[in-house]
């Protein structure tokens, strides 16, 4: 890695780490205590966290069609203002229509700003030789959690939800947004009017059928795990402490995995480190299965590190079967449905929890082995794309 392409993976891996800390992972600390302040439920704010993930979903294709025109530091800096109006939103909302409209807010900036906007960028920068840099932002984000939850239950104790909120709008507008602006690099030949009248025909072929359902099931299990992990493994024998001991072992496990997919796992095709990481969460669960919630940090460890390399797959197998044509598009076309699955699964798994107690685990495993049998069906080799009409 020259020493440019480190700028940019330094800079993209610093955003991505605000992005994901100021946006997806701020309900789990603010939700009560906003509900508390505006008389609701909190179930309402977890609906409009849903909601925003949905729309992020939707707009995906779309984000990534412009970042195929135009490159990515327009679409990645307006999601800093997108986040940061969101967040000020939330910090004054008195209502649970201002709040909702808050996390739609939130919702376009986490569409145009996660992972699937980066790697995108990365792939309109490197093309197939984006791999590499899209390894180096995971393993920096991936401590997007354990810096975000503290900074924001730190903030939460001694400043107030709102004022959290606004400085955390004050950081993508300080940090994000000058980063964005300076660091990535233009593109050539990038046409703004062009991405936004033209778009291209991809087939929705084989391939990109499999590898949708491929990352719908495993990224359900990844949103059901951040939702309900110590619950579960509670439901498993484990006691408060074994669980909450675990949990704080999915960060460091993901990142020890990225590790390995950089300095190992990155000699082989993509298909292989993503085969394995479907296998991790199933072999975690038989394991406590077989030696009871005591084996609770075990399975944290294998689910954890199974999700650290399916974030890396998520923008380098895509890449490694289609080549960079059209790359961000079709990341948004294949990243829908997982962003759907795992706006859902919370709730989903609330409800199975609640029915099947710590045998749920049963059910995750099973998505994950779909996902492992959809890659199975999958060329290999480099697909063959046709030349992309244009509509």
């Amino acid at each position: 890695m020259d020493r440019r392409q480190l700028i940019i993976v330094l800079a993209l891996g610093t955003t991505q780490t605000l992005a994901w800390a100021s946006s997806y992972y701020l309900p789990a600390i603010l939700a009560d205590p906003i509900a508390h302040d505006l008389g609701i439920s909190s179930n309402w704010v977890f609906a409009a966290f849903s909601a925003s993930l949905l729309l992020s979903a939707v707009l995906g294709p779309r984000i990534g069609r412009q970042i195929d025109h135009v490159g990515g530091r327009s679409v990645l800096a307006a999601s800093n203002l997108a986040m940061a109006a969101g967040l000020a939103l939330l910090g004054v909302s008195y209502s649970i229509w201002t709040m909702a409209v808050a996390w739609l807010l939130l919702g376009f900036g986490m569409g145009a700003g996660l992972y699937d906007a980066a790697f995108a960028a990365l792939g309109r920068i490197y093309g197939e030789a984006a791999r590499k840099p899209i390894t180096g932002i995971t393993l920096m984000a991936g401590f997007a959690s354990t810096v975000g939850w503290p900074l924001t239950a730190l903030g939460l104790a001694h400043l107030g939800w709102r004022e959290t909120c606004f400085a955390w709008a004050a950081a993508q507008l300080v940090i994000g947004l000058p980063l964005n602006l300076l660091i990535i690099p233009p593109v050539k030949g990038g046409d703004a009017k062009a991405s936004t009248t033209v778009k291209p025909h991809i087939p929705i072929d084989r391939p990109m059928v499999l590898l949708a359902i491929a990352f719908a099931a495993a990224w359900s299990v990844t949103g059901a795990m951040a939702a309900h992990l110590p619950r579960i493994l509670e439901a498993t024998g484990a006691t408060p402490l074994q669980a909450v001991t675990a949990g704080a072992l999915i960060g460091p496990a993901q990142v020890a995995a990225r590790l390995i997919e950089a300095f190992v796992l990155s000699r082989h095709h993509p298909l292989l480190s993503t085969k394995l990481a479907c296998i991790t969460h199933p072999l975690g669960a038989a394991i406590i299965g077989l030696a009871g919630g005591g084996a609770a940090s075990v399975f944290a460890i294998f689910h954890g590190a199974g999700n650290g390399i399916l974030t890396i797959a998520r923008g380098t197998l895509p890449l490694a079967i289609f080549g960079p044509a059209n790359y961000g598009y079709r990341l948004g076309l294949i990243g829908a449905p997982a962003r759907m699955a795992q706006a859902a699964a919370p709730l989903a798994f609330g409800l199975l929890t609640d029915l099947l107690g710590g045998k749920v685990l049963i059910v995750s495993s099973a998505l994950s082995l779909t996902a492992l049998l959809a890659l199975s069906l999958l060329p290999k080799h480099k697909h063959h794309v046709p030349e992309a009409s244009q509509s």
